[in-house]
């Protein structure tokens, strides 16, 4: 099987893993600082909170602006569950909002159109690793007085114009999972420039506990004071050397993604059937997923047919909003997302990651030329 995405390991990480595990420190040690300054300095913030997934850095994102019971705050529909879920963890009200019919990005109009009193943030999505158009959405954010928060779980190592991922929204979150642009196994970041979110979120993420056991340890004391509920988001220093080996190839990845990229652009620019999800010119996309629309109600049978031939092909995502969860909470259902609903009808996850070759590139797109023409003939 050919992946959509997986993991690069090479010896340097593991040579990383491996000191680690033979020091003193395993967890909440000398590593975890390390990798959040390499982070920081990549994006360009002042800030930068490990944590244990990415998951946990979108909730410690809702708890570090206290989002509470009615507090609503705005969603892109055609995203992973924890982009939601994260709001209702806290008591909040997830808002769908629409997407771009052509990017498949947060639709700042679509965003307007949701805002109400109650209203305090939004998360923007940088949906397959392409940014969102932070400039309409803070314009925005900054009319209505609320908070622009981005789910970069993607998109590490991509640019809105000269601004990196990680450094545009007020708090960013990434994840470090196997197929994302790095990996710590499993892992997650909040990046931001403000001192006073990120002091909360290293208290989040322990509990609420103010010191860690190194920080105690170095003071020469056992005291400390739990002053808000937090959780045990605390990633270890076994993660955070493997995450800060795998940043120094971070940019090469990139690149080797990108003319993945290139090579399926080739491929389908003549084609009707296999049409690549638009670009936003003046962006660096960090390409974590390549997606193709196949119109024409031919997703479910090229989907079958690519996996029997050994393509690991997915699709991202089922629109939140649909999911039985969200229907029974909150009421939500279909047509409340045309555009969000109408690409999950067409969309396929191509395998996009550093260690496809060539050859392997051009069987993907053999296979999926090949599984195209019967599945219209059979729609």
């Amino acid at each position: 099987m050919i992946p959509y995405g997986r993991q690069s390991i090479d010896e340097a990480d593991i040579a990383a893993v491996v000191d680690v595990l033979k020091s003193d420190w395993l967890t909440t040690g000398p590593m975890v600082e390390r990798f959040e300054a390499a982070v920081a300095a990549y994006v360009g913030t002042a800030q930068a909170v490990a944590v244990s997934s990415g998951t946990a850095a979108l909730h410690a994102m809702m708890a570090a602006l206290e989002i509470g019971p009615g507090d609503e705050v705005i969603v892109p529909a055609l995203t992973f569950a924890a982009t939601a879920n994260c709001v209702v963890y806290q008591g909040g009200v997830p808002v769908f909002a629409d997407v771009d019919p052509d990017t498949l990005l947060i639709s700042p109009e679509s965003v307007e159109r949701c805002l109400s009193p109650r209203t305090r943030a939004v998360i923007a999505v940088d949906y397959a690793g392409q940014p969102c158009d932070y400039a309409a959405l803070q314009s925005l954010a900054d009319r209505h007085s609320i908070r622009l928060l981005a789910d970069g779980c993607h998109s590490l190592g991509a640019h809105f114009g000269t601004q990196a991922s990680g450094s545009i929204a007020l708090m960013t979150a990434f994840s470090f999972h196997p197929v994302k642009p790095i990996t710590t196994g499993e892992g997650g970041m909040v990046t931001t420039d403000d001192e006073r979110l990120a002091a909360f979120m290293r208290t989040f993420r322990n509990h609420g506990i103010t010191t860690d056991a190194r920080q105690r340890e170095q003071a020469g004391t056992w005291y400390y004071e739990m002053r808000t509920p937090g959780f045990n988001y605390r990633i270890s220093d076994i993660q955070c050397a493997l995450g800060i080996e795998q940043l120094k190839k971070l940019d090469g990845w990139i690149d080797r993604r990108s003319s993945i990229a290139a090579i399926y652009d080739r491929a389908f620019a003549d084609h009707d059937h296999v049409i690549p999800v638009g670009r936003q010119p003046g962006s660096r996309h960090a390409w974590h997923l390549y997606v193709v629309r196949l119109p024409g109600g031919i997703r479910r049978r090229v989907y079958e047919q690519m996996r029997t031939d050994g393509i690991g092909v997915n699709v991202h995502y089922i629109p939140v909003h649909l999911h039985p969860f969200y229907r029974q909470r909150f009421g939500t259902g279909p047509g409340l997302c045309p555009a969000a609903e109408a690409a999950y009808e067409d969309i396929l996850s191509l395998p996009v990651h550093p260690g496809l070759t060539d050859d392997q590139v051009q069987t993907v797109i053999d296979r999926l030329l090949e599984a195209v023409q019967p599945a219209r003939r059979a729609a």
